[in-house]
């Protein structure tokens, strides 16, 4: 909740500096000047995230410290399940109970982990020792003899923070490297591992430094073992390491941590101002982010570049006290009023920001472009896909797809049930799933969902904004797609048909929706490169060629081939209706065999479609309505206005549209009236952040959802201009592009702005590059107040790619910018 601080009650920094010893807060963690020390407050562990986390100066350089199985965990690698946390505010103790297996995960789940035969219950204490925090292992029964050595408290160290920087371990002096070398070998598993980079009892962390000197001291247990944990997983990180000792219980492994601390450190303020820039007519505010102890206040000045690089200031003003969100105190200063075009830059005491434009054609070049020119294209299955003298890549997955095993739990949510739902046996291959479709996200899967909204987006950004734009050729007969090289045919027109290929070709296969297309191995799925090298391309037919004899996955004729699901999903199916109705109106007069196809599609689903909860079905009745001008579908969201009503914050998008062709009364002021109420509410939460959006920190970044959230108010303010404004889209569209809670303070589309992240989770994530257009999931927060935005190319809570609502509702929220500023 927002808390005003008055200055004048506010202790200076000198005096309030935190005490010598290390502290517990209010917000259970323990505190010494510019560091914090937190135990069991996040659990994410495979995304590197939980356990004992040490934050150093604004700066996460250790996460994930808990017990583990092995010296380099992966993704899929056991995790513990977390029990009761306690916090002992008169023993200044937190501690944590952990126990393995976790049922609940075992084999089960979204991701499910095979968990070995063993059961193990511990606790881990974290205490204050001065300086320092004590880290207890207790351990309820020791480790299973056959376990000892395997078993052992990892911490993990943040790689891209200490490249370059010194540690010393036992007689080791060395450097951390930049990439993982042996030499290695292969454990009584059959497993390779690098050997440890050192052994010793103290470990010395960038000591050159001032903001990252962290020590580690082994008092009990085995001594530490420094790991490059990048050894078998490219996103792996640095870990150190101590094995628990045979026939140890209470205090079996204990460290002493001394993370050492800056006495007279205060963070740098952080000024946040679009990267992009902003209409003339557009709300602009200055946000700045200051540690909760700083006291110093300056004026925020807004000056005029001139041409020959004077700089003329046009405000100069006190900023108004916002108050506190997360950990910080946020300042803000409303500019609105300044509509003159130009160049300008914002500065607040010694700090200057990026040059930002004012001007009417601000989101006319540069910023929706790149997501149809770079990032689809690069993105699109079953397509050799070309940039001039680059290739991003080959023609894939031509050998898509054979049917996935029954009764089979496979990875990233891909399950299939005890029947294939279709004509087909498990394992054998179906003509028609090699053409069209986008790769999901950072990986290379087609998900129905995904397919389904990327084609409803980009069916209403032609229908609503004419975007009647060429600047790629799309060849179904050849699979070739050149970027910068116009073909005649608008480019949203030939990916909206490239998406239905997909979903469409799929329908006439199978006889029903896929639930998806996903690699059959691990392997395959966490490839980083070219999405040609996934499989060889070559149809593999098991009724000529026995699995067992044929040569392993990699090699040419393996059964590489992707594996197609199938389920009964009356959301997923009446999502995909929607879209499609959507589709159908968009091709008209561009394939008309196509559109008429897809129109039938959807209404094919419409109707043998039972949902238990009707409102699945809002959205498709919307759109075939306006599809169609069917009476039963004016009927059923007639029948269901007071459904619609209640829901009006998750529907309302949609339904805004159909209110003259419902044309009903009752209807038009049920819907009316339920839009005011929800304008109450978004005003209500928009106030909780210094940001104007309702905004709910989380593990994964906001980025999407407020995305989401901007575009479905563009759709309320063109369907209700006189209920919703459309400040609140434009305060989302602020917030992707830098206005958002952190230190980095990059536009989260790649590519766009003065900065943006240019190191993201895309398919070339290998190569510390980036997709330009692709539009990242953003800040996350570290639980429970930290908002982080790491330079590292594989956290996909942070940086990955998506596509769906993730890609579409970016290229919506700038159209729908550029028109409506340009246009009311």
């Amino acid at each position: 909740m927002r808390r005003l601080i008055p200055i004048l009650l506010l202790i200076p920094f000198a005096s309030a500096a935190a005490a010598e010893s290390f502290t517990l807060n209010e917000q259970e963690y323990f505190e010494r000047y510019g560091v914090n020390v937190m135990l069991g407050q996040d659990y994410y562990p495979e995304g590197h995230q939980g356990g004992l986390s040490i934050l150093m100066h604004d700066e996460r350089i250790a996460s994930n410290g808990d017990v583990r199985l092995e010296p380099a965990p992966g993704q899929w690698s056991p995790i513990p399940k977390p029990g009761k946390r306690e916090v002992d505010r008169a023993k200044q103790e937190i501690s944590v109970r952990l126990a393995y297996p976790d049922p609940e995960r075992d084999r089960k789940g979204f991701n499910p982990i095979v968990y070995p035969d063993l059961e193990l219950t511990y606790t881990v204490r974290a205490i204050p020792e001065g300086e320092s925090i004590r880290i207890i292992v207790d351990m309820d029964e020791p480790v299973p003899h056959e376990w000892v050595g395997k078993v052992g408290f990892n911490l993990e160290l943040f790689p891209e923070l200490l490249f370059g920087r010194s540690f010393r371990l036992g007689p080791t002096e060395a450097v951390f490297p930049r990439q993982p070398t042996g030499p290695g070998e292969i454990d009584r598993e059959g497993t390779y591992e690098l050997l440890p980079l050192a052994r010793g009892k103290r470990l010395e962390i960038a000591p050159e430094t001032d903001l990252y000197h962290l020590t580690i001291t082994a008092l009990r247990g085995g001594e530490l073992e420094l790991h490059d944990g990048r050894g078998n997983h490219n996103n792996g990180w640095f870990v150190v390491r101590s094995l628990v000792p045979a026939n140890k219980t209470a205090g079996a492994i204990e460290w002493l941590i001394t993370p050492h601390a800056s006495a007279d450190w205060v963070r740098t303020p952080v000024v946040q101002v679009s990267q992009v820039g902003y209409h003339p007519e557009q709300p602009k505010q200055v946000v700045i982010e200051l540690d909760s102890r700083d006291t110093r206040r300056h004026n925020v000045v807004v000056q005029r570049i001139g041409a020959n690089g004077s700089a003329e200031t046009v405000i100069d003003r006190k900023p108004d006290e916002w108050g506190r969100f997360l950990r910080y105190h946020y300042l803000r200063l409303d500019f609105s009023d300044l509509r003159t075009p130009g160049l300008y830059v914002v500065r607040y005491g010694d700090l200057k920001t990026h040059v930002f434009r004012i001007h009417s054609d601000v989101f006319k070049r540069h910023v929706w472009q790149p997501t149809l020119e770079y990032f689809l294209p690069a993105q699109m299955c079953h397509m050799r896909v070309n940039e001039k003298y680059r290739v991003w890549h080959g023609a894939c997955h031509l050998d898509d797809a054979r049917m996935a095993p029954v009764d089979h739990n496979h990875f990233d949510g891909y399950l299939q049930g005890p029947s294939t739902l279709t004509k087909y046996r498990p394992g054998e291959p179906i003509a028609g799933l090699n053409r069209g479709g986008w790769h999901d996200a950072g990986d290379w899967d087609l998900r129905v969902e995904s397919q389904a909204d990327t084609i409803h987006g980009l069916a209403l950004a032609w229908e609503l904004f004419e975007v009647d734009y060429d600047n790629t050729s799309i060849d179904q007969a050849t699979l070739v797609t050149e970027i910068r090289q116009p073909d005649g045919k608008p480019d949203v027109l030939q990916q909206i048909e490239h998406g239905v290929l997909s979903v469409v070709g799929g329908y006439r296969a199978l006889g029903r929706l896929y639930r998806g297309i996903i690699a059959p191995t691990l392997r395959q799925y966490v490839l980083l490169g070219d999405g040609a090298a996934m499989t060889d391309n070559v149809v593999f037919d098991p009724s000529k060629t026995l699995e067992a004899s044929a040569p392993p996955v990699g090699l040419p004729g393996s059964p590489d081939d992707r594996w197609v699901f199938t389920e009964e999903n009356p959301r997923r199916e009446l999502q995909t209706a929607a879209a499609l109705a959507a589709a159908a109106r968009a091709l008209k007069g561009y394939n008309d065999e196509l559109s008429e196809e897809c129109l039938k599609v959807a209404s094919e689903l419409w109707e043998r479609t039972k949902p238990d909860d009707p409102a699945l079905a809002i959205g498709a009745a919307s759109e075939l309505l306006i599809a169609t001008k069917g009476a039963k579908y004016a009927r059923f969201l007639r029948d269901h206005q007071k459904l619609i009503a209640e829901r009006i914050d998750r529907v309302g998008w949609m339904v805004g549209r159909t209110v003259p062709l419902v044309n009903d009364r009752t209807y038009t002021k049920t819907l009316s009236d339920a839009v005011r109420a929800y304008r109450q509410k978004v005003d209500a939460l928009a106030k909780e952040t210094p940001y104007g959006v309702p905004y709910k920190p989380n593990v994964w970044g906001a980025g999407w959802s407020i995305q989401q959230f901007g575009v479905d108010q563009w759709m309320l303010h063109l369907s209700f201009p006189d209920i919703f404004p459309r400040t609140y889209a434009l305060q989302a569209l602020s917030f992707i592009f830098g206005v958002h809670p952190g230190s980095n303070t990059a536009s989260f589309v790649s590519g766009v702005g003065a900065k943006s992240l240019t190191t993201a989770y895309g398919f070339n994530r290998a190569d510390w590059s980036h997709i330009p257009g692709g539009s990242a999931s953003g800040t996350a927060l570290i639980r429970p107040d930290f908002p982080e935005l790491k330079h590292w190319p594989f956290f996909w809570q942070q940086t990955e790619y998506v596509l769906g609502r993730g890609t579409t509702d970016y290229l919506l929220l700038v159209l729908a910018a550029d028109w409506v500023l340009n246009r009311e």
